[in-house]
């Protein structure tokens, strides 16, 4: 573990006391200049920064009427204050949501009102120097755009997207961080995060394939590059290495088994999370999501099946028929994209799947609503169903389920520590400390319900809570994906 100090968990909400500067020192590492190149940024620190800034903020301005209202319109009400993870974990002011959205408003309301420009101290304008712009990278990159300030918000104010706006801004003058360009990098031209190259992907799915074989006695298929599939499965590629993400893809791999549905990974598209999400690139976003666009056309398949990942589930809803559509060449009968706890739940509804819940008898479980999926998304025509199905899917799979205290849950959400690009070990302390709500009130229902397993369906979410449960003393086994739970209890017909 790296030394720092984990906060002590207590009775949720506590507000803590404020410590001007407490993260100031926290920064990600900034991308090398070969890799900020790779994908369309300047290399470094470029002569006329603050030139290119400013112009970069009216153009980011004048096309996104929603960002300019998000920046006239606060009142400093102070609702938002202490509904920020990071706030409630480091008591950092500049992590208040409208401390840190008054970073960018202040450089905005200088350069682009007429109060601003004239009588900037009496309006609390303040030059893009270098002071401000060391600060925008510190404290834009303490910020999860998990969108939960805005949840109470009375103006519905997105501190989300006033952070995508100054990282967009920071990688146009040559600042960009080197975690999410490096992952953006990978998936442009490999077609994964991890940069797996076709082969290693093909060897990882025909060990899995042996691995459920000597568990189940079962073949079942894990195919890839197969042509005329009706589904194309895109999942995020830790779910083809690293626990639990791959105990989730297994599942996956047993319900399209148990249900006969014909179905494939693609080599060029293996990758569900777009990165470009979180430097607020709408370009990168777009070239990420072109190759699942390819990669469907390539393969002749009828559907476009997401797995369990957050923030690859809020592109891919809002996002993937405006940057990569129009999808009309697949079946229209389905939902494009689908989620794949959509499809697990259909094929339960439709009692499609036989499920023993006793195969998760060792197991006393609690459900985490991901952020992109709780406050970014729907599931299917079921009003709520970002909320219902996972549930439903839990029940339908298990007998002992416990949910978090009702204001930490759902739209109340509290983030993992770990989203919006911040899933990187040189900030570890600030993924622990911004962890510190939601391990608060998991801790609540394992001491009252004796609670074991935390079920997630982000990948991020999983990766990050299984980093930082340590930190705080956890003696819970795992947490876990929703897709091992069906896994676990889906039947499957030995004599096929």
């Amino acid at each position: 573990m790296i030394d720092f100090e984990t906060p002590v968990l207590k009775e949720y909400p506590i507000i803590p006391l404020i410590q001007p500067g407490a993260m100031a020192h926290s920064k990600p590492y900034v991308a090398k200049q070969d890799l900020q190149e790779k994908i369309g940024f300047p290399g470094e620190l470029i002569d006329d920064w603050q030139e290119v800034a400013i112009k970069k903020m009216g153009e980011l301005v004048s096309k996104s009427r929603a960002l300019m209202v998000f920046l006239d319109t606060c009142v400093k009400c102070g609702a938002c204050t202490d509904k920020c993870h990071y706030f409630l974990g480091t008591a950092d002011p500049y992590n208040m949501p409208v401390a840190r959205q008054d970073l960018f408003r202040d450089v905005y309301r200088r350069y682009f009102t007429f109060a601003g420009k004239h009588f900037p101290k009496l309006v609390g304008a303040k030059d893009l120097d270098k002071d401000m712009l060391d600060l925008w990278y510190s404290y834009f990159h303490q910020c999860s755009q998990c969108r939960r300030c805005s949840v109470y918000c009375p103006f519905g104010i997105d501190t989300a997207e006033i952070s995508m706006a100054a990282r967009e801004i920071l990688n146009t003058i040559g600042v960009g961080q080197k975690y999410c360009n490096e992952i953006i990098g990978k998936a442009q031209t490999i077609g994964n995060n991890l940069g797996l190259p076709e082969p290693a992907l093909a060897d990882t799915l025909e060990g899995l394939e042996e691995d459920i074989e000597e568990e189940t006695g079962v073949k079942v298929r894990l195919p890839l590059d197969e042509k005329n599939a009706d589904i194309l499965l895109v999942t995020p590629s830790a779910d083809f290495f690293a626990e639990p993400h791959v105990d989730g893809l297994i599942g996956y791999a047993k319900v399209f088994h148990a249900a006969g549905l014909s179905w494939t990974l693609s080599s060029h598209a293996s990758e569900a999370s777009n990165f470009g999400l979180f430097i607020g690139s709408y370009d990168n976003m777009q070239k990420i999501s072109m190759r699942i666009r390819d990669a469907a056309l390539e393969l002749g398949v009828k559907r476009i099946v997401f797995g369990e990942c957050g923030h690859a589930w809020r592109v891919a809803y809002n996002f993937l028929n405006t940057l990569a559509g129009p999808f009309d060449f697949l079946d229209q009968n389905y939902p494009i994209p689908q989620n794949i706890s959509e499809v697990t739940y259909d094929l339960i509804q439709r009692n499609a799947l036989t499920l023993d819940k006793s195969a998760n008898d060792d197991k006393v479980l609690t459900f985490h609503d991901s952020c992109n999926v709780a406050r970014g998304s729907r599931m299917g025509d079921v009003a709520g169903g970002q909320f219902i199905i996972p549930r439903e899917i839990i029940k339908a799979t298990c007998n002992h389920f416990y949910d978090m205290a009702d204001d930490t849950i759902k739209e109340a959400t509290f983030c993992c520590g770990g989203g919006g690009g911040l899933l990187t070990d040189d900030l570890v302390e600030l993924r622990v400390k911004g962890a510190l709500p939601r391990m608060e009130a998991l801790k609540q229902v394992v001491d009252n319900h004796g609670v074991t397993h935390m079920v997630a369906i982000c990948a991020i979410c999983k990766s990050q809570f299984s980093k930082v449960m340590p930190y705080y003393g956890f003696e819970m086994d795992q947490v876990i994906s929703l897709h091992q739970l069906v896994g676990n209890a889906i039947v499957l017909n030995r004599s096929e």
